[in-house]
């Protein structure tokens, strides 16, 4: 049975997005390449409130690719799968072709 993860408050989940090692022609890329810390939004929770209790929502949505810190988030594990999960705040932007 597959596990489903909905975050709570503002919290988002993210499945971090691994560049490629090998270019399409078959040369190998050194581990030092300068990457992108990207990955693509696989959850979010409903949003926070304010001290007033209006709802305040968050800024990205299911299936958006964002622009992650270098550090930071939580790690988290679901049939054997990698995800890590992040405050909204956190997040740096969202990346558009």
């Amino acid at each position: 049975m597959a596990k489903r993860l909905i975050p709570t408050l503002n919290r988002v989940l993210v499945e971090k997005i691994v560049p490629p090692s090998k270019t399409t022609a078959g040369i190998l890329l050194p581990e030092k390449s300068p990457k992108l810390n990207s990955g693509k939004v696989v959850a979010v929770g409903p949003g926070a409130r304010d001290k007033a209790g209006n709802l305040i929502p968050v800024a990205v949505k299911e299936g958006d690719t964002v622009l992650l810190p270098d550090y930071g988030g939580t790690q988290i594990k679901l049939d054997d799968k990698e995800y890590h999960l992040f405050r909204d705040d956190d997040i740096l932007g969202t990346l558009h072709d």
